[in-house]
């Protein structure tokens, strides 16, 4: 970083004195102590006052990113370390006229802050400038008229807005321009998730992954529009993983994920320091559900899955139904429960043990749901899903699965492609309920 500083327009100049000139050359070659790295900001603003002659302006922004990538290896607390050290050119330094540091995250518990002169703090649940953290819509309506693309306000509105900071609504302005961007060169364009690429996500896997009891239900519920009434933390700490639930949640709606939802969206006011969080738009809603399904893939293919496929080629149900309904149990539903949601989590539970999975596999009369093949033994197992509104309508649902199979020959079409054993399984849901019989 130091490669800015010409040395030879400072040695015909003057200002700089020898010894300075020596420390940036060993800063430059790496070969300064550590001492000298440690001041090496600090170190870097007085040159630059001594050369332009006045106070330096610092703009510091994601300040905390090393942090987050450090908890995420494991060496948070050699992260602070240095980083104390690189903030310190904010304590009693004359060489600087103010600064701006911007990131998620204050800290203050990890006192890198500490000793440093009028610190002024706004955050995304300040009043102060809150308008100026995103755009406001009535940035984005002018952006759309100017680009005559104002017939795409609702689906950047879905996607991108639905930040509250303060007393605002913001939408994400990267996202927005992004977009914008996009459909000037395709006016079909679809939505992406233009923020996914900018940050690490790290964090929506770790808090997924927690042992926490309650967390799959507030995941469920925020996945499926609704909201969560959780205290926020102010002061926080990066190193995440040994934190108490509530400094997650806290993370998550410092780093974007989550936002406050408008007061008149709850039927109840929350108690003093909590905050009632939703997920804010369709773009993170979609991060969110691509680390549930790493999270359950990771989480499938790390478990034990014999008495699984021991029952499915023994035909045996009963062992079967357990096994799904205890899965099911802990899995994480952003579907509503629809059969869409079935289907994956089975296609995902039956895979990558060295079988092959084919979902809508197209035979005979029609598609079944899935078949999974055991090519080296001849055998096949044949399953046809259904979903129902009622715990009782459970066993007659997979009554008529099995009639399905029957009717449309899906079955008979496996054998005549060379298994020998073919099973038949209907399988039906209810919320987290199953139910199977076989034939």
């Amino acid at each position: 970083m130091f490669r800015g500083l010409s040395v030879s327009e400072n040695k015909e100049r003057g200002k700089i004195h020898p010894l300075d000139k020596e420390t940036i050359l060993r800063l430059i070659r790496h070969t300064a102590s550590r001492t000298e790295f440690k001041n090496a900001f600090s170190f870097l603003t007085r040159m630059l006052s001594v050369h332009y002659g006045k106070p330096v302006i610092l703009l510091m922004d994601e300040y905390d990113v090393p942090l987050a990538n450090a908890s995420a290896k494991g060496y948070c607390n050699e992260m602070l370390i240095v980083l104390r050290g690189i903030l310190s050119v904010l304590k009693d330094n004359p060489a600087l006229n103010f600064a701006v540091v911007t990131g998620c995250l204050q800290i203050i518990k990890e006192s890198i802050f500490t000793g440093t002169n009028n610190f002024v703090s706004d955050t995304i649940s300040d009043t102060r400038l809150d308008e100026y953290f995103g755009f406001i819509q009535t940035d984005v309506d002018r952006i759309l008229q100017d680009t005559e693309l104002t017939g795409h306000a609702d689906e950047i509105r879905e996607w991108y807005d639905g930040y509250r900071f303060g007393r605002h609504d913001v939408y994400c302005p990267w996202d927005v321009m992004n977009h914008v961007n996009h459909l000037l060169l395709d006016p079909s364009a679809p939505p992406a998730g233009y923020w996914e690429h900018t940050s690490r996500n790290d964090i929506i896997y770790q808090f997924i992954s927690t042992t926490q009891a309650d967390v799959n239900d507030k995941f469920e519920a925020l996945l499926s529009g609704g909201y969560i009434i959780e205290p926020i933390e102010p002061n926080l700490t990066y190193d995440v993983l040994h934190s108490p639930e509530k400094n997650l949640w806290t993370l998550l709606y410092f780093t974007g994920y989550l936002t406050k939802t408008q007061p008149e969206n709850i039927p109840e006011i929350p108690a003093a320091g909590n905050f009632a969080l939703t997920i804010p738009n369709a773009e993170i809603r979609e991060l969110f559900k691509k680390s549930v399904n790493e999270w359950f893939l990771a989480k499938t293919e790390a478990s034990d899955r014999s008495e699984l496929f021991d029952a499915l080629w023994n035909g045996d149900t009963e062992r079967l139904k357990n096994f799904i309904n205890d899965t099911l149990f802990d899995t994480i539903s952003y579907h509503g429960y629809k059969e869409s949601f079935y289907h994956a989590f089975l296609a995902g539970l039956l895979s990558q043990k060295g079988f092959q999975v084919e979902s809508n596999y197209e035979n005979s009369l029609g598609r079944s749901d899935i078949v999974v093949k055991d090519r080296k033994n001849r055998r096949a197992a044949v399953i046809e899903t259904k979903i129902t509104d009622s715990e009782h309508k459970l066993a007659q649902a997979c009554e008529n699965a099995l009639e399905q199979i029957s009717q449309k020959q899906y079955a008979a079409a496996v054998k005549k492609s060379g298994y020998q054993q073919v099973a038949s399984f209907g399988i039906a849901f209810y919320q987290k309920q199953c139910w199977m019989k076989g034939a």
